[in-house]
């Protein structure tokens, strides 16, 4: 798939959220990067035979104070390579993006890794 058509699909991903997740990345950049870098796998332990779709680098929201004017935007990062080679098909490669994004989202509002996957966004 071209980046082109990458591109597309991640924005009927994101035109497919609720739009009360659609309104909370108006201040969050999301961006779209070839593979996750490999200090960030190293950084986050991801064990060699796992998969890194996407990640989200900033503050959750419940974490933040008065001080946290002046630090760098929010950024959710959209992985292709992987997402590419794990989902060929393009509904499911959408499908894929749609909850990577969910996922994301979720740690922008501050949720952790078990209440996510409660949640059934792994």
């Amino acid at each position: 798939m071209t980046r082109e058509g990458f591109n597309e699909v991640l924005r009927l991903a994101l035109d497919d959220l609720p739009e009360l997740f659609r309104q909370a990345l108006d201040n969050v950049a999301v961006v779209v990067e070839d593979w996750p870098p490999e200090w960030l796998l190293d950084e986050l332990e991801v064990p060699p035979d796992d998969i890194l779709y996407g990640f989200y680098h900033g503050i959750p929201l419940p974490e933040r104070s008065v001080s946290f004017s002046g630090t760098l935007p929010d950024k959710i990062s959209i992985y292709r390579g992987p997402l590419e080679e794990d989902f060929p098909d393009r509904r499911e490669l959408k499908r894929e993006i749609r909850l990577t994004l969910l996922h994301e989202i979720g740690h922008y509002f501050g949720m952790d890794e078990e209440e996510l996957e409660r949640l059934g966004y792994r």
